[in-house]
Order: C-alpha cells, then structure tokens, then sequence
C-alpha cells in the first residue's frame, strides 16, 4: 500500500482550512465575516502576525487559494455551524465529527453545549498538532469533548467509538466536513453503516461531498481545474464523490431522508448576496452540502 502523506504528517487541507476560518474572522464585509474567532489563537505565531495585515490576508485566500474555495469554505462553516446550533437548541446527547481538523465548534459554542458530549476523530498527527497548539495557546480544552485519534482506512472505527463510550441509541448528530471526498467508496460504506449501527431515530448527518464528474476531470464547474491541481499537490487525493440528482437515492441507501441540499449556485445566494441582491462572490462549484435525517 502507498502510504499517505496525511499519515506521516499533519494534514495540510486541515491547516489551510483552519487559516480561511481565520481570515474570514477577520474580514470587515459582512458576507465574508464569521464567528471563528478561535481559529486566530490556534494558527502558527507568525501566520497569526501576518494575517492581521489585509495585504497578507487577501495574497492567502483571494490569490494564492484556487478560485471560489475562500468563499467555499465561508459557506460551509456558516452552514454546518447552524446545524450544530441547532443539534444543541434540540439536545442532542452526542456530537461525532469526522476528520475534525482543526474544527473549533466545541471551543466556541461551549456554553450551549454543557448537556452534549462531542467527539473528534482525526489522523494522529493532526489531531496531536492542534492539542498542542491549544494547549500552547492556553486555551482550555472543555470537559465535555473526546479526542479519538483513529486511521479511516486501517483502524476499526466500532472499536474506536466503543473505547471511547460513544453511546448506541443515543439522539446524535455526525458532521462529516471535508472528509468523503478523501475515502474509498467502500469506506464511505462502511462510515454510514457505523453511524446508522450507533444512530436512533432522528438522529442527523451533516457532510459535504464533491460532484462526480470532478474525479472524471470533465472540469465543467467554477475553479474546478486549479482545485484539483491543488489537491493532487498537497499529496491528499480524492477518491469519492456523487453523480448529480443522486444524492436522495444515496440517502435512502443509507436509510436517511434528505433534509436540506445546497450546491455552489444556492449557497451563493445564501451567503453571497448583499442587501441589493447583488452577488459578492463566487463559491467553488465542485462541492456540495446536505444534511441526512434518519427516518
């Protein structure tokens, strides 16, 4: 087997991900601002410098970044952030995301969060790096949050839950963000399996997916080209994705219902529109966003 990148260091989709949040915190445009203030404490001391200067910040995610990630990215953590809120408004028992990264919601939604646990698994080396940049930060880590260090591919994710008393039948939400896109297809089965075996009854899956035809090259959508180009440099291949108009038989074979579905075009509109309804900016067309409840 070909050894990843992503298990010998840590993940640079991760990192890359974690500076937009960032920069995003920082912008003064109300489309493009969000609540990641987090992210700004965990970055590197002199990425961290560096991205309160707008000169810097605009060359990283407006040049440098492949056309219509930045505001991908924006849409996305805007999008699932609501759909944490809500688990928490509705009081869910358990919180379970996939491929964590650098995620921060546990940080920044701690106080509506006290009768939830949350849980993140991720690659060792990753997961590792942002404890100790917590750490280093003197950021607190809340007691209501599980780290699971866990390999998609090689490890047994049952076992991994099991060990770390992920409860079965529990009301749950599972984000997965930025994650299908880099497993097997047969991983991907086996992932939805887990969570319908440790899942009840309104239990929801939220998860971001990119269209089939990108893994065919066809590059038809806004940025795909440069996307791809970017992905196959950091050496964190994509292996996944779905065929348009397949996303509710996908569902259904999972045994979940689709409760929301947005593409490039519709989170435009959501998130990029000004009070004129002039669109302020154009997402990535590559990727999609749903969210799954269990019948």
């Amino acid at each position: 087997m070909i050894e990843k990148r992503i298990e010998r260091t840590t993940s640079r989709t991760a990192a890359m991900t974690c500076m937009s949040r960032a920069a995003s915190y920082l912008e003064s445009n109300r489309n493009y601002h969000s609540d990641d203030h987090i992210a700004v404490k965990i970055l590197p001391r002199f990425i961290r410098v560096l991205i309160h200067i707008s000169l810097f910040r605009n060359l990283l995610v407006r040049f440098l970044a492949p056309l219509g990630v930045y505001e991908y990215v924006i849409a996305r953590t805007k999008y699932i952030d609501a759909v944490f809120e809500k688990a928490l408004a509705d009081r869910f028992d358990q919180i379970l995301i996939f491929g964590a990264g650098y995620d921060t919601r546990a940080l920044r939604f701690q106080e509506k969060a006290q009768h939830s646990r949350i849980f993140e698994l991720d690659e060792h080396h990753t997961q590792q790096a942002k404890i100790k940049q917590l750490r280093k930060c003197n950021i607190s880590i809340p007691s209501n949050l599980v780290f699971i260090a866990i390999d998609f591919e090689k490890e047994s994710l049952s076992q991994k839950l099991d060990m770390a008393k992920f409860q079965k039948g529990q009301r749950s939400l599972f984000i997965l963000e930025g994650l299908l896109m880099y497993l097997q297809p047969e991983s991907v089965q086996e992932t939805f399996q887990i969570i319908w075996e440790y899942g009840s009854t309104g239990n929801r899956v939220v998860f971001d997916y990119i269209q089939a035809s990108v893994l065919r090259h066809e590059n038809t959508l806004y940025g795909e080209a440069a996307l791809v180009k970017s992905v196959h440099k950091a050496g964190e291949p994509w292996r996944f994705g779905i065929e348009p108009g397949e996303i509710e038989s996908f569902a259904m074979a999972q045994g979940f219902d689709v409760n929301d579905h947005k593409c490039a075009q519709e989170l435009e509109v959501i998130y990029f529109q000004d009070k004129d309804g002039r669109t302020v900016g154009r997402v990535n067309g590559t990727h999609c966003i749903v969210t799954l409840e269990r019948r």
